[in-house]
């Protein structure tokens, strides 16, 4: 299982009006095939997860897709486990955009 880091819906900075959401969608296709397990290093890193998506596991208990691509069921508390490199390095991009 994994951990999930809260990333904000929707950052606007007041010099680019990036909407981070979108971009955030931009990067994580949904409709992208996926592996679809519970193996890997995600059970090991806190990931960036769109509100919605955290909102929808608890609830329905579904997969969610982290920036990094990664797909599954978070169940841990993300504040145990280090950051995942790859989710701040695409959450960094996005902030500078």
């Amino acid at each position: 299982m994994s951990a999930v880091l809260d990333a904000p819906d929707t950052i606007t900075t007041p010099d680019t009006d990036t909407d981070l959401d979108a971009a955030f969608l931009d990067i994580v296709d949904p409709d992208r095939e996926h592996q679809d397990d519970d193996a890997g290093d995600h059970d090991r890193l806190s990931h960036y997860v769109s509100k919605e998506d955290i909102v929808r596991a608890a609830t329905q208990g579904i997969a969610v897709f982290a920036l990094c691509g990664k797909k599954w069921r978070p169940s841990k508390n993300p504040e145990n486990y280090p950051v995942c490199p790859e989710c701040k390095a695409e959450w960094e991009k996005l902030k500078e955009e």
